[in-house]
């Protein structure tokens, strides 16, 4: 991947950038194995009457037991995030509710934004040439497979910039960077 460029201007601009047959493959790759993750999460959810009568989705109301669907769709309220002694109030019943009305949302916000980096995605490498729209959808995706991929790797803070080449997640960490280099990127040219 190069760098990200901005040609044209109004309703003809087109953030651009070119991609290489491998990238493109390993994108579409990361974009629909984080799809299959949300549509895993989204065909488990209960169901209920009123669900029905009102054509209004639910969600599930508990939190997702994977560490990877956690950071995807985490919790509206934290107790460290509030020293209130009414934190586990907060986390348990409002968070439940609040999940189950709005995760089938974000889930479809997500999936539509994965979408929208799959039709896009240059077939074989080669030109990209997004809208301003398509762009901030790519961000979105972009940031959701950042996530995913960091959780599953256990990024935090104290994770070095590079491990020995025989590590087993060396390769993915360097996946990681990449993500992150073509997503700061993406955010410079929108801006």
């Amino acid at each position: 991947m190069r760098t990200w460029k901005r040609k044209g201007r109004g309703s003809s601009l087109r953030i651009c950038s070119q991609l290489d047959p491998h990238e493109v493959e390993l994108l579409s790759s990361m974009v629909t194995s984080m799809q299959e993750l949300l549509l895993e999460r989204e065909s488990t959810a209960p169901t209920d009457e009123l669900s029905e009568v009102t054509g209004i989705r639910t969600g599930h109301s508990e939190a997702p037991s994977d560490l990877t669907l956690g950071r995807l769709l985490p919790d509206f309220h934290r107790p460290d995030q509030d020293r209130a002694p009414t934190a586990e109030m907060v986390n348990g019943e409002v968070n439940r509710a609040l999940r189950s009305v709005h995760e089938p949302h974000i889930i479809s916000a997500k999936m539509a934004a994965a979408q929208v980096v799959l039709d896009t995605l240059p077939r074989g490498g080669g030109e990209l040439a997004l809208t301003e729209a398509q762009a901030m959808e790519w961000l979105t995706a972009l940031n959701d497979v950042r996530l995913a991929l960091g959780a599953m790797l256990g990024i935090s803070e104290d994770t070095p910039d590079q491990l020995p080449p025989e590590h087993p997640h060396a390769a993915h960490l360097d996946v990681y960077h990449w993500l992150t280099v073509m997503q700061e990127l993406l955010v410079e040219a929108l801006m």
